[in-house]
């Protein structure tokens, strides 16, 4: 049996990064094709190469790892798959404002000169976000690092592009998308922030065509776009506007002739209940326009500044352009007036601008077809949602979908696989570089300059990380994946397109279950972010307290669905129980001078254990059952509250305070066979805690055994160890100590007092637990003697009982001589004082309450809380009276 002395204080510093070096050079995240084990795989979620890591990512770490280290140790042969994402639109803004700040112009370096620059970025950036990722103690099987542009991930990206285009389910079209004005690009609803601003409703008259002097009035938060509106709506339950339904309006300003048409989009409650209708710069009036066949006039350019032919606005910015429009307004006549108005306005995450809704020509995925076995595979159970009630949005998402943009104009990911021909025309999509047009054979080739979205090549991590399209062993082996670990933020930007992309493209579902975590949130409850600068950097906290006691303040009472508030006191909470347990280890190890062996629980004669060491064996024994169940059921802060319950209060503060004796006594065997039993436990109790903090609990496991705890096998529940009846007496024992200790800090008895104790119980069993544990009464709660009698009566007369305390147990009762405990002339005075203080007090608020003036000018709540005082008092100078007249008899 392996024994060597424990540092004298934990410092995670000094075994961190020398015991994960440990565990790479002994290859234990490793995980391969092993027909004889079960496969278990998760996938991470791949971090952006934009950065370093925040705290939501380490709690997205410490979730995943906890989970794989403990499929490893149930004998799974487990994969934990790591990789980045190239953050298509994110990398790009990165990289050109690096080079702006350089001097360097992202357009005269030209795309080849900035993919090289991206390139490099990737590589530091990625490399900085692996160190972080085992500083904070990812197992992951490095060997199977992915990257979604390398060259396995990026042919998966291909054949799914081929395979959908020639199902008919990717096409080309005009359609209303989101445009960054500042990057020149579509991009995403992920990608777009929406905040609340203050802003205007302007109200103005558009004027019949077959009456001059007639008009209606319309609201509307964006003038600048009136110069593309191709009709004006109302809702053809409003009442109030049914006879203008057809006619002709006249385009303040443009003087174009627009129809009256009636549409249930409109809200009558909202402005006058008339809506400009803009086809072209909004999606509602969008699909308005698809309704009824109305024209779409685009009136902005890429830039967001105005084009429209023989327009005095042209060439103006939006917002410049707006105030020009409201101006001329007013002055035309058509400004009927100007409202405050709060609007949610969408801008791009990246860039801070706000979006501009476009039609644009861009590549679509149909979404239908693909929506409907993604429904089915959750209706079916081929997937399941922890908690449950994230199915909710996952369908409704699926059921309101749209057609997915898929092109982004920007150079940093995957070029869309289009060639087309300029001689012919003729347009081919290949997985591989076209050279030569199959139509006319030109070699006047160019490919189609848009790439694809950071979504598309995601959507297949699953897979294609595994080397699909090809059918390699590990994708056998280890496709579908298990679970899903991630942020309920991207529920139907990420998840949802893995499952349809999955099962359309392998048959699958890729994974059977996702796991839903809330956010880390400030102190405050606030979202993290740069704006507020309360963001907190993961390794940060692990330089200062250790990756043990982040992972640990994150997980600890965390719940699925759940968002957690970070506080520093939890870290240090977390700091100190690991702390706890390692001066538990130098304890024990300082007290097994004989180095003895770990008690075999198959071999040992349990029955020959002391009542203290069954007990202690039977309450690990339920945790670790409990344990189990927790975490196959994904309550991983259950779970760590119950191993911390227990290796602090019953392992700790119990157990080890009632050994004492034992390993300070004459008896040798006595002492062994304790130290076995608390090397045992210690023992278990590190493999119950390793999946949550891996690094401290290695550290100590390595003192103890000759094998790694990442490679050891993660404990079961044992019958053998299920002693039920001397648990439930150990515990009654332990309710009577806890109960004389409080009556003891009730008295402010100092703990060095020692007094005698009778116990008065019919009950056999009770009075062997009491006779058996006599001698841990002494160091626990200060009784050096204890006697155990049938009925008290035969003990104490009536007048003797009037001096013991009394307290009362279920089939017992306890007596404490008072004066042995307190020393009742002290005690007299002091419950002399509180009733003088007490008198004082009442004699006050009488005062209060007989004078003429208090009562008739103050307030009747303050007069009600005078006659609560004198109630107050009175009932406790009654009762410190009792106390009294007690004393004086003892």
């Amino acid at each position: 049996m392996k024994n060597v002395e424990l540092e004298k204080n934990y410092s995670p510093k000094d075994i961190e990064d020398k015991i994960y070096k440990k565990w790479l050079d002994n290859n234990c995240f490793y995980a391969g094709v092993n027909k004889n084990k079960k496969p278990f795989t998760i996938v991470m979620p791949p971090p952006n190469v934009t950065g370093k890591l925040h705290m939501g990512h380490a709690l997205d770490i410490a979730i995943q790892d906890s989970l794989i280290r403990y499929k490893r140790m149930k004998g799974f042969e487990a994969l934990w798959q790591p990789g980045t994402d190239h953050a298509a639109i994110s990398t790009e803004v990165k990289v050109t404002n690096k080079l702006k700040s350089e001097g360097i112009d992202k357009y005269e370096l030209g795309r080849e000169g900035f993919l090289k620059e991206a390139w490099k970025w990737k590589e530091e950036y990625e490399h900085e976000i692996i160190e972080q990722q085992m500083k904070i103690g990812a197992s992951c099987d490095w060997s199977k690092l992915r990257f979604t542009m390398d060259e396995g991930c990026s042919k998966a990206v291909l054949r799914t592009f081929k395979m959908l285009y020639d199902k008919g389910l990717i096409y080309k079209g005009d359609k209303i998308i989101n445009w960054c004005p500042e990057c020149h690009t579509t991009i995403s609803d992920a990608e777009v922030v929406y905040e609340e601003q203050a802003g205007a409703l302007y109200h103005i008259k558009y004027f019949f065509e077959d009456d001059k002097d007639k008009y209606i009035v319309v609201a509307t938060t964006r003038p600048e776009t009136m110069l593309g509106d191709t009709a004006v709506a109302v809702n053809p339950n409003d009442d109030r506007y049914k006879d203008y339904i057809g006619k002709m309006l006249v385009l303040p300003l443009v003087n174009r002739k627009i129809p009256i048409i009636a549409d249930e989009y409109v809200d009558m409650e909202f402005g006058t209940g008339l809506v400009k209708i803009t086809p072209s710069h909004d999606p509602n009036d969008f699909e308005v326009g698809l309704r009824h066949n109305l024209e779409q006039i685009n009136v902005l350019d890429d830039s967001a500044n105005i084009k429209y032919a023989d327009c005095p606005y042209n060439g103006l910015d939006r917002f410049t352009a707006r105030k020009k429009i409201v101006e001329d307004l007013k002055v035309g006549g058509y400004l009927d007036k100007i409202e405050e108005h709060n609007h949610n306005v969408g801008t791009h995450d990246r860039c801070n601008t706000t979006i501009e809704p476009m039609i644009k020509s861009q590549w679509f995925v149909k979404m239908e077809p693909l929506a409907k076995p993604a429904i089915e595979a959750l209706e079916k159970g081929d997937l399941s949602f922890i908690p449950d009630n994230y199915k909710n949005t996952y369908l409704h998402w699926l059921t309101n979908i749209k057609d997915w943009c898929i092109s982004r104009q920007i150079w940093w990911g995957h070029r869309i696989p289009v060639y087309y021909c300029e001689e012919c025309g003729h347009m081919t999509v290949s997985e591989n570089e076209v050279y030569e047009c199959e139509k006319c054979h030109s070699t006047k080739i160019h490919q189609d300059e848009d790439t694809l979205d950071t979504w598309f090549s995601s959507a297949l991590w699953p897979f294609s990380t595994l080397g699909w399209p090809t059918e390699t062993e590990e994708y056998k082996y280890f496709y579908p994946t298990d679970v899903l670990v991630t942020g309920y933020d991207i529920i139907f930007f990420w998840v949802i397109r893995m499952v349809f992309s999955g099962i359309e493209q392998t048959g699958k579902c890729p994974f059977d279950e996702v796991l839903i975590h809330g956010i880390v949130r400030d102190e405050l409850g606030r979202k993290m972010s740069k704006s507020l600068g309360n963001g907190i950097d993961p390794l940060d906290v692990v330089n200062e307290y250790g990756a043990d006691a982040l992972r640990l303040a994150l997980l600890t009472g965390n719940a699925p669905g759940n968002d957690m508030r970070y506080k520093v006191d939890r870290v240090e909470a977390s700091r100190n129980f690991l702390n706890k347990i390692w001066n538990a280890t130098r304890f024990i190890l300082m007290n097994d001078e004989d180095n003895v062996d770990i008690i075999d629980i198959d071999k040992y004669d349990l029955n020959s254990l002391k009542l203290e060491d069954r007990w202690i064996l039977s309450k690990l024994n339920d945790v670790v059952k409990e344990v189990n169940v927790n975490i196959d059921n994904y309550d991983i802060g259950v779970a760590l509250d119950k191993i911390n319950s227990f290796v602090w209060e019953e392992f700790c503060d119990w157990y080890i305070e009632i050994v004492k004796n034992r390993l300070y006594a004459e008896d040798k065997n006595d002492k062994n066979q304790a130290v076995s039993v608390l090397k045992y436990v210690l023992c278990q109790s590190l493999k119950l805690l390793h999946p949550f903090c891996p690094f401290v609990t290695e550290e100590i496991y390595d003192k103890l055994q000759d094998e790694l705890l990442i490679t050891s096998v993660f404990p079961e529940y044992n019958d053998k160890l299920n002693f039920t009846d001397d648990c439930n007496n150990f515990e009654y024992i332990k309710n009577v100590i806890k109960a004389i200790r409080n009556k003891r800090a009730e008295l402010n008895v100092p703990n060095s007092k020692k007094t005698n104790m009778i116990v008065s119980t019919a009950e056999l069993n009770i009075k062997n637990s009491f006779e058996s544990c006599s001698k841990y009464f002494s160091n626990l709660s200060g009784i050096s003697d204890i006697k155990v009698v049938d009925k008290i009566e035969s003990e104490l007369n009536n007048d003797e009982l009037e001096k013991y305390i009394q307290l009362v147990f279920d089939k017992s009762k306890i007596y404490i001589p008072f004066s042995e405990l307190v020393d009742t002339y002290k005690e007299k005075d002091r419950i002399q004082a509180e009733i003088d203080k007490c008198n004082s007090e009442l004699a006050r608020a009488k005062g209060m309450l007989s004078n003429e003036k208090f009562v008739s000018k103050a307030p009747a709540d303050k007069i009600e809380a005078e006659k609560a005082k004198i109630s107050k008092y009175e009932n406790m100078i009654a009762e410190l009276q009792k106390e009294l007249e007690k004393l004086s008899k003892m």
